[in-house]
């Protein structure tokens, strides 16, 4: 009787490694879902980006007409181009009254954005680095006052004015606009992020007092976040319409919005004003825009201040 050893079974086959950098392909079903959706979201942002640049695409084409065309063509197409006689009938209307809106704009955004901000970077400095009492309460106290809209405090402003007789000159609307509790907040944001606690302690061993180390150790690492909330700052005080309708009473002293918006008023009584109106309101976006195309670099970094610890 002869008897059969029994083979053990033969180990699998190994399976070969994977490449390094292959990706594994997605099911059929999951890659059209992707590409749909894919499409969709784009579809979404080029419905908003067309809504968002409509109102600027027919203010450019509409500068260029004269009156007769802003009504007797449609709205998005393109007359007998008058831009540059438009242009200079701004200029030259009531002896460029325009020009000197323009420069109390950049006035009032400038000068009080500039120490809006360094205000608001201080501030949040302090916030951050000192422990004093009642820190977190004082805090709160700025929480709530972002939470107000401007335009609720505008009428006790306006009454604190009168008292101290700054009410048709130009500190009525510069004073109140230094006050930003947005930008303090942010600026404690930023200091967070950006100024480490040791750094600062380095810099008071090496002799440095708190005015110093703020000035040449702190601030220049806040330039990102300065930059940012100056931004913010400049925009809302450029679009301060509220507050200097509240506050003045003379034409010398309007900002640009505030100018373009009593010409609007008048527009029925004087038809002449509606292509100025127009091309007015042009050239008073033209500083916003310039300011974020110099400043975006640092915006963008600003913009990221926080997000990773």
């Amino acid at each position: 009787m002869s008897t059969q050893t029994a083979t053990p079974d033969a180990p699998p086959a190994p399976t070969p490694p994977r490449r390094a950098g292959r990706r594994s392909v997605p099911p059929p079903g999951r890659r059209g879902h992707g590409i749909t959706s894919r499409v969709m979201v784009n579809g979404v942002l080029a419905v908003v980006a067309v809504y968002t640049l409509m109102p600027l695409t027919w203010l450019l084409i509409a500068s260029t007409k004269s009156y007769r065309d802003l009504f007797a063509t449609n709205p998005f197409s393109l007359g007998d181009f008058q831009f540059l006689a438009n242009l200079n009938a701004l200029l030259d209307y009531n002896d460029g009254v325009f020009v000197r809106w323009l420069l109390n704009s950049l006035l009032y955004t400038v000068v009080a954005s500039g120490l809006s901000t360094l205000i608001s970077v201080a501030c949040g400095y302090a916030f951050d680095k000192y422990a004093f009492r009642g820190r977190e309460r004082w805090f709160g106290v700025v929480l709530v006052g972002v939470l107000i809209p401007s335009t609720v405090v505008q009428l006790p402003l306006y009454l604190m004015a009168s008292e101290l007789g700054l009410v048709n000159t130009y500190w009525a609307v510069l004073i109140p606009s230094l006050v930003n509790p947005f930008g303090v907040y942010l600026a404690r944001v930023f200091s967070e992020g950006y100024v480490p606690g040791e750094v600062l302690e380095a810099a008071r061993m090496d002799g440095a007092g708190e005015v110093r180390t703020f000035r040449e150790v702190a601030l220049p690492m806040l330039a990102p976040g300065f930059v940012t909330i100056f931004l913010f700052s400049f925009t809302a005080n450029w679009n301060n319409f509220y507050g200097a309708l509240m506050m003045l009473n003379d034409d010398r002293l309007y900002p640009v919005n505030l100018g373009l918006y009593m010409w609007n008023q008048n527009v029925y009584q004087q038809p002449e004003l509606y292509p100025l109106v127009i091309i007015g309101s042009l050239v008073a976006v033209v500083p916003l825009i310039v300011a974020f195309l110099c400043l975006q670099r640092f915006w963008r970094s600003g913009l990221t201040a926080g997000a990773v610890k």
